[in-house]
């Protein structure tokens, strides 16, 4: 059976998908690739941010449930979302650029060997950007050519991955038994598995935490979190992996712009494998990905509903210009 290859997507939940859209463009400068719904929740928007043509393992998306309360970051969770950047040098013009925008964050620090640099947005939403200085492993995207951020600056994938969780064997014992990570390194309650050829994109970092209390879900937190496969004969055989270990799983999802398949490891650690393709330029042009509500085949003679149910975000860009933005 073949190996994760990294970090696919990750989900989390957003308290306005105005607000999110405003930070992701024009804050962190990632591209809007897919504006949808939620499948299997056609009122709640869905939105995808990724580097220029939206690769796999670059892109975080966001549901804005209608009327969910603000989330509770605590144990049995994914706690903090890594994005790449390219260089060392490119920290200090974040750390620079956040100041300017009024964005919270820390210092520069050292994790395991790369700097980073931790964050949060409107909602407390935890992420950390990582410097991808002197990398090695599963390669990175091409950061949005046409953002605010200038391109030797900018974010091109997602990195490692956080999840806090109070039972330390256990949560051990999934990610090398089940789903066949390496632990790599440890530091203080800090420890590191990689899947696949590694680095940046292919980590895993758990907190150990036996004192906080469980998180609650909510705008703020992250819904799950995804790890790439090629296609969908590999989702199958993950299949037979999680009924030979016992743990339910939901079979195979079509999400049209990729397959799935999802499966909870813990009472609030949901994992969903995602095949590679086949993308988010199915139905759109390179020109205007994200512009417009794109629905998949099976939610088009729904359309008329939808369009009713979700609010009209503008999301159009490709009749805009972004000046790179050096200070």
């Amino acid at each position: 059976m073949k190996q994760l290859k990294g970090i696919h997507h990750v989900t989390a939940i957003t308290s306005s998908a105005e607000k999110i859209y405003d930070f992701f463009t024009q804050i962190l400068g990632l591209r809007l690739v897919k504006k949808t719904v939620n499948q299997d929740d056609i009122q709640t928007y869905h939105l995808f941010f990724a580097d220029d043509t939206g690769s796999a393992g670059t892109d975080m998306t966001f549901f804005d449930f209608p009327g969910i309360s603000k989330g509770v970051h605590g144990n049995d969770e994914i706690a903090r979302t890594s994005f790449r950047v390219p260089t060392d040098k490119a920290l200090d013009y974040w750390v620079k650029r956040f100041d300017r925008l009024k964005v919270e964050h820390e210092g520069i620090q050292e994790q395991f060997g790369k700097k980073v640099i931790p964050f949060v947005d409107f909602d407390e939403q935890s992420y950390q950007l990582i410097s991808d200085e002197n990398n090695k492993g599963i390669a990175s995207g091409t950061p949005w050519q046409d953002g605010p951020v200038p391109l030797e600056f900018a974010i091109t994938g997602l990195g490692r991955v956080f999840l806090r969780y109070q039972d330390l064997e256990y949560i051990k014992e999934v990610l090398e038994q089940v789903y066949e990570m390496k632990h790599i390194a440890d530091k203080d309650n800090l420890y590191l598995f990689e899947m696949g050829e590694g680095g940046n994109g292919a980590e895993v970092v758990v907190e150990h935490n036996t004192e906080l209390p469980r998180h609650q879900q909510g705008y703020g937190t992250v819904h799950h979190v995804a790890f790439r496969v090629d296609d969908k004969e590999d989702l199958d055989n993950w299949k037979e992996r999680y009924q030979s270990v016992k743990l339910p799983n939901s079979g195979y999802v079509n999400r049209f712009y990729f397959g799935s398949l999802y499966a909870r490891v813990t009472a609030g650690i949901l994992v969903e494998l995602a095949t590679e393709g086949p993308g988010f330029m199915e139905d759109e042009p390179y020109e205007t990905l994200g512009e417009k509500l794109s629905l998949p085949p099976f939610l088009e003679n729904q359309r008329d509903i939808i369009e009713n149910e979700v609010r009209h975000i503008d999301t159009v860009r490709s009749t805009k210009t972004f000046e790179k933005e050096y200070e």
